[in-house]
Order: structure tokens, then C-alpha cells, then sequence
């Protein structure tokens, strides 16, 4: 039976391979996307604290994303900086 936990796993795992690709913008999409997915678990499972906690880090991560995307960073993986 396909659940969200799959769907969430899956997720993750296509994060992971376009991280190792070095596509981390659309990586952290697809990361958000297994957040929803995770939020959803959490919420059918009556734990409202898991909830709050993964919403949290949706956002934070959301914003990292938009940070990135606006070229905001200090930190480059760059080895010759």
C-alpha cells in the first residue's frame, strides 16, 4: 500500500539525488514538498508538537532557500575563496 510515508521517503530520496547532482535550489523543493508530507503524518497522528516542529523547520528552510536563490550567502563551497 502506497501511504504518505512513502510519498515523503520518495521525496527525500529524489532531494538527496539532486543534491549529489549539485542542483540544491530544486533539491530544496523537493525537500519542502517531503516536509508537507511529514506535517501530514504527524497531524494524523495527533502529535501537534511534531507538527509545530516540522512547520518550523519548513519555514526556516524556506527562507534558507530564499536567501540562496537572492545570492544573500556568505559561505561558498568554493575551495579558492
Amino acid at each position: 500500500m502506497f501511504s504518505i510515508a512513502i510519498l515523503g521517503g520518495v521525496l527525500l530520496n529524489i532531494g538527496a539525488f539532486l543534491i549529489y547532482r549539485g542542483l540544491a535550489f530544486q533539491a530544496i523543493i523537493i525537500y519542502l514538498f517531503a516536509d508537507i508530507c511529514w506535517i501530514i503524518m504527524a497531524f494524523e497522528n495527533e502529535d501537534f508538537f511534531g507538527v509545530i516542529f516540522i512547520t518550523s523547520g519548513m519555514i526556516l528552510g524556506f527562507l534558507a532557500y530564499l536567501k540562496m536563490r537572492s545570492g544573500k550567502m556568505r559561505k561558498n563551497l568554493n575551495v579558492e575563496e
